[in-house]
């Protein structure tokens, strides 16, 4: 289901890049006057599917299933044409269309990883389905420690030379894995980080997933496999366009692709499902071409984005986190299409901000965190900058106005406890569940992460300390607060490892 292409084309817009060649081939199979005798049950029929089809109109016709000729079949299939395409656009060697999400492309990669080695040099602040990854393939990981802020209690990147002490101190490393940009906009440098790994023999893995958009606009920063990156993960569907839960996985075309490529498709076939959806897989082809395409749709997002910030430096209530990025060596770059607010410098928490947002003004944005919300902007999309002012200047004040500089204890992030097993051993080792307060110094046997983001706070096999206790009661007992891998909504209990029954 995915092509190979080493001679990929420049981004500037191609008479094949104004195609959508899988999207188009699904529209016109699903325009046919069939008589569906297969799956999907609702066999595209809206009269004997009423409530299906008042939800989802012509989408029901577009629903197909796989392996269709003139769809997804043979050796140069529309699918086929849309994942060469792809390639192309992204400067990939090859890539492939995933309908589980970034996710999806973290396991696939931590999979494929396995067949080069039994350890991954993995910076600290990595989504949870990276966790999944290591748990699910058995590699041990030597975390890499990202820079944190203090004042905001968020992690953001981690440096070339950081990545070069773990890879001097640990030279058995099979690969690099880093997360850029951050869920704040955060970019790291990735050429340094890739020059590192490639000079200690081994492949840089970018988590990209907030950064599908990248390189597509001379004013948004470059994508990582244009930077030297091996493999890159791409959400296409946070600011990329496609339908949520679509995503990619790119392979560079660097020394490592031609070891690589086997592994991961591999690892793809094992964790895509064999009913991939045509809806997500024709998104990411429409999302390409809008993408390539679209320069001046870009432009006006990024201009309705830097009106949102200067409205907000403008009226002086809150601040702009990202005005705050040059205090951090691990940051090279700020997405421009990220609006990253500190609310607590404004009186409000961000969870606080969140909500009335939404409920008073109907607006919805990304992330809040206890001391930030962040906005994001999709690259093509053109919000009114005024509505959105507007409504954060009338949040009511909830909170003391915190100082413009120095630590706010209440946001400092814990420190993860000593490991003292592998994420795969403790995972599968027989457990047991406790009261939280009786779990403290025993080893997790779960991933849990305070979400949003989603970065995990604790790992299978990192030992549960005090303070995490206290800051997963902190995450719950705001609105919308929530812990990802709990057993209960309180984190009242915890799962983790039994200890051996003495002889």
């Amino acid at each position: 289901m995915s092509t190979t292409n080493t001679s990929p084309t420049p981004l500037s817009p191609s008479t094949s890049q104004a195609r959508a060649p899988y999207a188009d081939a699904v529209r016109a199979f699903g325009a046919r006057d069939w008589q569906r005798l297969n799956v999907p049950g609702h066999a595209a029929v809206p009269g004997d599917f009423p409530d299906l089809a008042a939800l989802l109109g012509d989408a029901l016709q577009l629903d197909l299933p796989p392996l269709l000729d003139g769809v997804d079949l043979g050796d140069a299939s529309p699918l086929d044409e849309a994942l060469r395409l792809a390639a192309d656009a992204w400067g990939a060697h090859r890539t492939w269309f995933l309908t589980n999400g970034a996710s999806q492309g973290n396991r696939i990669v931590t999979l494929a990883l396995a067949s080069l080695g039994t350890k991954v040099a993995v910076q600290r602040s990595v989504h949870s389905s990276v966790i999944d990854g290591l748990v699910l393939s058995g590699l041990s990981a030597v975390f890499v420690q990202p820079s944190i802020d203090t004042e905001l209690g968020i992690a953001h990147g981690v440096t070339a030379r950081s990545v070069a002490r773990a890879l001097d101190e640990h030279p058995d490393v099979a690969a690099v894995y880093v997360v850029t940009p951050s869920y704040f906009g955060a970019v790291a440098d990735v050429p340094e980080i890739a020059a590192t790994a490639h000079a200690h023999g081994v492949p840089l893995i970018v988590d990209e997933a907030w950064g599908a958009h990248f390189g597509f606009h001379p004013e948004l920063p470059g994508n990582a496999l244009r930077h030297g990156a091996d493999l890159v993960v791409s959400s296409t569907h946070k600011l990329g366009g496609s339908l949520t839960q679509s995503a990619m996985l790119h392979l560079g075309s660097g020394r490592f692709a031609e070891q690589l490529e086997p592994l991961l498709d591999r690892a793809f076939r094992l964790t895509q499902s064999t009913s991939a959806s045509s809806l997500l897989l024709s998104s990411l082809d429409l999302a390409r071409r809008a993408l390539v395409n679209g320069t001046q749709g870009i432009e006006a997002s990024l201009r309705a984005a830097d009106r949102i910030r200067a409205g907000v430096r403008a009226e002086g209530r809150y601040r702009i986190v990202s005005d705050g990025f040059r205090r951090f060596a691990d940051i090279a770059q700020a997405d421009p299409l990220r609006v990253a607010v500190d609310t607590l410098a404004g009186g409000i928490s961000g969870h606080q901000a969140r909500w009335h947002l939404m409920r008073d003004h109907g607006i919805l944005v990304e992330v809040a965190t206890q001391g930030a919300v962040v906005a994001v902007v999709g690259a093509g999309s053109v919000p009114d900058p005024t509505r959105f002012l507007e409504a954060l200047h009338a949040l009511p004040r909830t909170e003391t106005p915190a100082p413009n500089e120095g630590a706010r204890p209440f946001l400092l992030l814990p420190e993860p406890g000593p490991v003292r097993m592998a994420p795969r051993q403790a995972f599968l080792a027989p457990s047991e569940v406790l009261p939280a307060d009786a779990a403290v110094g025993r080893v997790s046997a779960d991933t849990l992460a305070a979400y949003p983001p989603g970065i995990p706070n604790v790992l299978p096999g990192e030992v549960i300390t005090a303070d995490l206790v206290d800051f997963f009661r902190r995450t719950v007992a705001v609105p919308h607060g929530h812990v990802r891998g709990a057993l209960d909504p309180a984190v009242s209990m915890l799962r983790i490892v039994a200890e051996p029954t003495p002889a």
